[in-house]
């Protein structure tokens, strides 16, 4: 994939919220709210439990359209920063908007643009690195821990695109780690983080108090995104407890691929079940252009929020790019389709009436004949 198609995906590119209110879901207000709210969280076990967070500098939106002094103040001392700018709602059913990669003093730019009354949002400046060393997301819940890792931005994790270096799909069992591809240096950065949230016995009674948390076998339950970098070491940037609570009863499938072959395809189940139909190849620029027939296999190389009418049709979803628990692979999870992600190839390998079998349980699908 070229830079340039990248720049073109994530461009289209929307909050998981977003996600969730496109397609309707009844918990869009409560996951819109979890989601503003998570830095709250996390500031709640830094302060807890000593958790390293991306920890913000906070104001309010009319501190920032008035140039108050503290503000002034601020922007003078950290002007040329790198930055994420986060407009924070204080109302849940407004709209979160973010601007990341840029300087505090060009964000701000992209603000005095926003068409909002300020009265109405908090800003905040969170701290970003422009030297990512690794990132992950996983689910901790009963059964275990499982996830993904990858050398680069938390935002390949998330999106599922990616140029060359594929995640590591991992998973632990409170007992071993399983890794889809071996490296010791990503293993040794998953068991710091692992430690962080191993909470003692005597600090479990406050968390679960302050933040209605859960433990399995000492770990903090949930959803958790944490990137680190060169320059500021390891961040924890999501904590959310909805999507840990959707997850709960979930167990990672097929860790380590089955070999591909000439009729079978693998790739990693990011969404489970079994299903049989047509194949539709949907390339990424055509997406608006095409119609997709009750009972077809949608297959791209990654899903964006332009697919989300699709996705509400298709039967079962086969990616090249993403993994496990990428925006799209989480909503089609929702939708209560099958879901196949990271196969590589398989926009190469299929084409249009293709008929296949798709086994999301175990990451496969198997070609079987061909419409002509």
């Amino acid at each position: 994939m070229t830079m340039g198609t990248l720049s073109q995906l994530y461009a289209t590119q929307i909050s998981f919220t977003e996600w969730f209110s496109a397609i309707q879901h009844a918990q869009t207000e409560a996951m819109r709210e979890e989601d503003n709210l998570k830095r709250d969280r996390l500031r709640t076990l830094h302060e807890l439990i000593g958790l390293p967070f991306d920890e913000p500098v906070q104001f309010s939106a009319l501190d920032i359209a008035n140039r108050t002094a503290s503000f002034q103040t601020y922007l003078q001392e950290h002007g040329d920063d790198p930055c994420a700018l986060r407009l924070i709602p204080l109302r849940p059913e407004l709209p979160k908007l973010r601007m990341r990669g840029s300087s505090v003093k060009n964000v701000l730019l992209w603000f005095a643009g926003q068409k909002i009354d300020h009265q109405e949002y908090r800003a905040d400046f969170v701290p970003h690195s422009e030297k990512p060393t690794w990132s992950t997301i996983f689910i901790v819940n009963q059964h275990g821990v499982f996830g993904e890792i990858i050398r680069g931005g938390h935002y390949q994790l998330t999106q599922g695109f990616y140029e060359k270096m594929q995640p590591i799909i991992f998973s632990y069992n409170f007992t071993r780690w399983i890794l889809s591809h071996d490296n010791p240096d990503a293993l040794a950065h998953l068991q710091e983080i692992l430690g962080w949230i191993n909470v003692a016995e005597n600090e479990k009674s406050e968390i679960i108090n302050c933040l209605s948390a859960s433990f399995s076998h000492d770990i903090l339950e949930g959803y958790f995104e944490t990137t680190s970098s060169q320059d500021c070491g390891l961040w924890f940037v999501d904590y959310n407890r909805i999507l840990g609570k959707m997850y709960e009863e979930a167990k990672p499938g097929e860790i380590n691929k089955i070999q591909s072959s000439e009729n079978i395809i693998s790739g990693y189940g990011a969404s489970p079940g079994k299903i049989s139909g047509k194949v539709r190849l949907v390339p990424a620029d055509q997406v608006t252009h095409t119609r997709l027939n009750s009972g077809e296999i949608l297959v791209t190389q990654m899903t964006t929020p332009l697919f989300i009418p699709l996705l509400q049709k298709a039967a079962a979803v086969i990616t090249d790019l993403g993994g496990i628990l990428t925006h799209a692979a989480i909503v089609s999870r929702e939708l209560g389709i099958p879901c196949i992600t990271g196969t590589i190839d398989a926009t190469k390998r299929l084409k249009d009436g293709d008929m296949v079998e798709v086994d999301a349980d175990k990451g496969i699908v198997r070609k079987m004949n061909t419409f002509i």
